[in-house]
């Protein structure tokens, strides 16, 4: 008990303290299960990872957590294996690992902005689009996750109805997902059927970034081989990525439509935009081969009954 109070007040101190710290600077790190029953003839195989929002004094950021470790880990085993390497030749690849859930969301609260960082043909877009608005009621239930005090909301958005716990505590109106607008940080949420869940897995107190540059101190991006290209991150710091194309809504969703209409045209363009970055096989088979994914009857988002 005394150590989840010492958590708590330290992660108070760390929202309230963070004025002398730019404010896209994580200070707290609230940890889900995320669950999604996708398929509903196989209800007992539901997509789960594991994400986490950095929440900083005036945004927050909602990433996959199992991405990042394995980032990480693949950091340390092309160290290890350029190390042993007399010649710098490293054969090594990134099969098997990382999360699955590549997009990032982006929410500032108090500027009403919402942004995505979505990745296509090899280029990261940083995607504006509206903060979305949900009609909480905030009931009088209560309850303790991780020895944070939380008040219960309920609200209907996408068309789920879902009911969430916040942290009136942790002062900055985000959550994870698109889920938001609340006084305070969401840290629980399900929709009543339990088929999307955003599970409380633990708060934590930011630290700064420990790892080294992927590619040394010096290193420049384009330098690196592809495979590296992207790596060199911190996850702390909420802001847009440097080298991320800026863009609308409503002009990705355009890019996704060419890319199914004519994904050789739109390879091509990309191609000529990257100045030869790319590598010109790789991209041919990347938009050329089958449009992988899971069966997928029961989205996150419905559409509204009429």
């Amino acid at each position: 008990m005394k150590k989840q109070l010492l958590l708590y007040a330290t992660l108070l101190a760390a929202i309230f303290n963070a004025g002398a710290q730019k404010p896209d600077t994580a200070r707290v790190m609230v940890h889900y299960k995320f669950i999604h029953l996708r398929d509903t003839t196989d209800r007992a195989h539901p997509y789960t990872e594991n994400m986490v929002l950095f929440v900083g004094k005036n945004a927050g950021a909602y990433w996959t957590y199992d991405g990042i470790v394995a980032d990480e880990q693949f950091k340390k085993a092309w160290a290890k294996a350029a190390a042993s390497s007399p010649d710098g030749n490293v054969m090594i690849n990134r099969r098997g690992g990382g999360g699955g859930l590549s997009t990032q969301y982006y929410q500032y609260p108090n500027e009403q902005k919402f942004f995505t960082k979505e990745n296509l043909l090899f280029n990261d877009y940083w995607v504006e689009g509206p903060m979305p608005v949900i009609d909480w009621k905030i009931s009088g239930d209560t309850a303790s996750f991780g020895g944070l005090h939380c008040q219960q909301a309920t609200g209907h958005f996408k068309g789920r109805d879902y009911i969430v716990w916040f942290c009136p505590d942790l002062p900055v109106h985000a959550g994870p997902w698109k889920l938001n607008g609340l006084p305070g940080v969401i840290v629980d949420a399900h929709d009543k059927k339990n088929e999307v869940v955003f599970k409380f897995d633990g708060v934590e107190k930011a630290t700064a970034r420990k790892s080294q540059p992927v590619g040394g101190v010096n290193a420049d991006e384009k330098n690196l081989p592809p495979i590296l290209r992207g790596l060199d991150y911190d996850p702390n710091l909420i802001q847009p990525p440097a080298s991320a194309i800026k863009t609308t809504e409503k002009e990705f969703d355009k890019l996704k439509l060419a890319l199914r209409k004519n994904p050789e045209a739109l390879a091509q363009s990309v191609r000529a935009g990257n100045s030869g970055q790319a590598d010109a096989a790789k991209m041919d088979k990347a938009v050329n081969a089958p449009l992988p994914g899971p069966i997928i009857n029961n989205p996150i988002e419905l559409p509204e009954k009429k």
